[in-house]
């Protein structure tokens, strides 16, 4: 051995280390304690559930707007041309339809339900574009007629538009949806015309060349929850390709692209490392990634840039307040701890191999939550406690082996009566909400001033029963 080696000594400071330490300092960690959610915007839970009662959607009206505020500035300050239009698939509720509305957004569609709704809140058909794969031809002949942009999805749609534009003899924009693979992630083939078959530039120019269309907009929508803001840069590079090629067979300058949305908003999908406000990209990074590019070109050749986000403005907007109907004591997590209940733990140990967790019975289920399959939706309780979080299992009330909210949240002992909010499930939540077992619950507004407001009452019996055709009458419900 070395004559100079020294065998190691303990610092005085190791003694003084909190016992929290390593949960404190590890960001990936469960910590130390789960921090409580008690109010929403100055709005006490307790107060949320005494107006709208258990369960219940919540929107934030204020994250709402500094969402939208933020991604305007993030696009604008770098290509002012940019038009923004929201997706209506992604949340339907009239009450965030007019903000984003008043925020001078237009309204992007999928369906003549959703064409109706817009046109119900107050937009003009020129305020609207309509997308989709199927637009039947009454819905066509009604949006050609008010103004609104088509963006043509394949032949057969093509078809029933030209039809359409030649029986009422006249001339209207329309755009077409392009598909190609941006090498940053899954490929969205189901949508628009192939890039790389040709299909695309044969589909433009047969619009270009149609005296009753005006091909108006190059339109991709690469996917959901795009996590790389690269794969816009290089969507925005093929589809200013594409137009090149047209403005070389035709000798029309398409003036508009669409780059969709897809967007992520700052949740997690299930695996992946948090927090996500540090594992997500920040919106700025997507405008980058593309205005770059369009400023590139000469300033008479820039076209209009037009938007369709959805998730990412308004999930973080969105809670769920739910209440603990249930604790599963069957399964208890963690190692022993000493107390009467290690008998029975050690028991399911030596049946399941494991120390099953604790079961968490919520007052709402996947009917509530479709985005549950995907992402880690987190789950606060509202009150503080000083319990150590444990590993445990959320479920939901359905009468189903697959209601599982949570299959792993670390959460502290909770018992019932206890209120957890579910964050952030703004986006498609709502909108694939269904009436399976349960009615659906009320969902509540908090104004930026911090007022509450019903937005859609709880549903009741008679919503549903509105819609059957009972009777001991056997003409009833009969065509004719």
């Amino acid at each position: 051995m070395n004559d100079d080696y020294e065998s190691p000594r303990i610092s005085e400071e190791l003694g003084n280390l909190s016992p929290t330490m390593s949960a404190e300092r590890n960001p990936l960690a469960r910590g130390y304690s789960v921090e409580p959610l008690t109010e929403i915007d100055g709005c006490k839970i307790e107060d949320i559930i005494e107006f709208a009662g258990s369960p219940a959607f919540v929107f934030s009206e204020r994250t709402l707007r500094r969402k939208i505020d933020r991604m305007r500035t993030a696009f604008r300050s770098r290509y002012p041309e940019t038009k923004f239009f929201w997706s209506y698939k992604t949340n339907n509720l009239d009450a965030i339809c007019r903000v984003l509305k008043e925020e001078g957004w237009g309204a992007e569609i999928v369906s003549n339900f959703e064409y109706k709704k817009a046109r119900h809140l107050g937009y003009e058909g020129n305020e609207i574009l309509f997308n989709g794969p199927y637009k039947s031809p009454s819905a066509i002949r009604r949006s050609l007629t008010e103004g609104a942009l088509i963006q043509i999805d394949n032949w057969d749609d093509l078809d029933r538009v030209e039809t359409a534009a030649e029986e009422m003899d006249g001339t209207f924009d329309v755009g077409i949806r392009v598909w190609f693979a941006t090498g940053h992630g899954p490929t969205w083939s189901k949508f628009g015309f192939n890039l790389a078959s040709g299909e695309a530039q044969r589909a433009a120019r047969r619009v270009a060349k149609n005296p009753n269309l005006n091909l108006h907009t190059l339109h991709s929508h690469i996917g959901t929850y795009m996590l790389d803001p690269e794969a816009y840069r290089v969507a925005t590079k093929l589809l200013l390709g594409l137009r090149d090629q047209v403005e070389d067979d035709t000798g029309h300058l398409v003036p508009c692209l669409n780059l969709g949305g897809g967007f992520p908003s700052y949740s997690l999908l299930h695996g992946m490392k948090g927090p996500a406000e540090t594992t997500i990209s920040p919106i700025e990074k997507y405008a980058d990634a593309i205005t770059s590019e369009l400023n590139r070109l000469p300033s008479d050749k820039r076209p209009e840039l037009r938007l369709e986000s959805g998730r990412h403005l308004v999930d973080e907007s969105g809670y769920l307040i739910s209440s603990i109907v249930a604790v599963k004591q069957a399964e208890l997590s963690g190692p022993p701890r000493g107390t009467a209940e290690d008998a029975m733990r050690i028991k399911e140990r030596s049946l399941l191999g494991r120390y099953a967790k604790v079961t968490y019975v919520a007052d709402v289920g996947i009917n509530l939550l479709y985005t549950a399959a995907w992402f880690e939706i987190s789950a606060r309780p509202a009150r503080r406690t000083d319990e150590l979080p444990e590993q445990t299992r959320l479920v939901g009330d359905l009468c189903m082996e697959i209601d599982v909210i949570r299959e792993n949240v670390a959460l502290p002992r909770l018992r019932v009566g206890d209120w957890l909010t579910l964050w952030p499930v703004g986006a498609y939540n709502l909108g694939q909400s269904m009436q399976f077992i349960h009615l659906r619950p009320a969902v509540v507004m908090i104004s930026e001033d911090s007022e509450q407001r019903i937005i859609r009452r709880r549903e009741e019996l008679d919503d549903i029963e509105a819609a059957e055709l009972f009777a001991d009458d056997p003409d009833v419900g009969r065509d004719g």
